[in-house]
């Protein structure tokens, strides 16, 4: 683990700050098995189509955003959370800020 403190209380969300024209990450865990990431989007900021040899499941903790999975999108808001299979190509994109929590393994 590391950017948060063993034992101690705290809001995912608030380990992510907004930054205007920007996506901003942080790992919380990263290792061999998988990882565990925060992001957060400005408003109209995006990451392009790619895809992961490992299944991500999304859970959206602000605002609103766009993933588009093979080709279809999804609109997610805060509370929701959604699966991208492996290996299938997914985009996401920010209709107004939002913040994520990404769990890759």
């Amino acid at each position: 683990m590391k950017n948060v403190e063993p034992e101690e209380i705290f809001e995912l969300a608030a380990l992510v700050d907004y930054q205007d024209g920007q996506v901003v990450s942080r790992t919380i865990v990263q290792s061999d098995a998988g990882s565990v990431t925060l992001f957060s989007f400005a408003q109209g900021e995006a990451i392009s189509t790619h895809e992961n040899v490992n299944d991500a499941l999304v859970t959206i903790l602000d605002g609103k955003g766009k993933i588009t999975i093979g080709g279809r999108d999804r609109v997610v808001e805060k509370g929701s959370s959604i699966l991208m299979p492996a290996n299938v190509p997914h985009a996401l994109e920010a209709v107004e800020p939002f913040k994520m929590l990404l769990i890759v393994g």
